[in-house]
């Protein structure tokens, strides 16, 4: 396991990179929005790029955000028996989940965002409609490159969750916790 646990590694630090990115992002779009509504309403000063590149910015953090999301364990999870399994059997869970359900969709959803999303808008260089825009293909690029990378880390899972079985990797307390939701 000892190639694939760097593959992992890896994966995993590529991914903390762009959680921390989208974070950015998302003060970055906050200010943006600040300063857009204080130029709008405050001095009658407007412009159409300055509301698209928040949109941008917020579309980026989420497509970015979802891989380093996977990577934290913080996803979303239908709870009908998870809470109840031991440490073995969520590994197991896990790892039906990751490869038949998030790795085909992951993969079916990064080729068909790139031969219909951003590869034909890639070749026009499409732009915004909006008077003073900006370009449309950078962003629509973000989707085909966050599902990639959602792909990788779902990859990365697997490679810890196959290790931890064989007993060649210890998952740590971040990788298994998972809270109830409260209702």
């Amino acid at each position: 396991m000892g190639f694939w646990n760097i593959i992992s590694k890896g994966i995993d630090s590529i991914n903390h990179l762009l959680g921390n990115a989208a974070s950015i992002m998302i003060l970055l779009s906050c200010i943006v929005s600040a300063a857009n509504a204080l130029l709008r309403y405050g001095l009658d000063i407007s412009n159409n790029w300055p509301l698209e590149l928040q949109w941008y910015l917020f579309s980026a953090a989420v497509m970015l955000g979802a891989s380093y999301t996977l990577k934290r364990n913080e996803h979303v999870r239908v709870d009908l028996i998870y809470s109840h399994l031991s440490d073995r059997g969520r590994i197991w869970v896990d790892l039906f989940g990751l490869t038949c359900f998030l790795m085909p969709a992951c993969l079916l959803f990064t080729w068909l965002s790139w031969t219909s999303l951003f590869y034909p808008s890639w070749l026009i260089a499409e732009g915004s409609l909006n008077s003073g825009g900006l370009a449309r293909y950078p962003i629509k690029f973000i989707v085909p490159f966050g599902f990639f990378m959602l792909s990788l880390q779902g990859l990365s899972e697997i490679i810890k969750r196959i290790g931890a079985l064989k007993g060649e990797y210890t998952l740590s307390a971040e990788d298994l916790h998972y809270e109830k939701p409260m209702q």
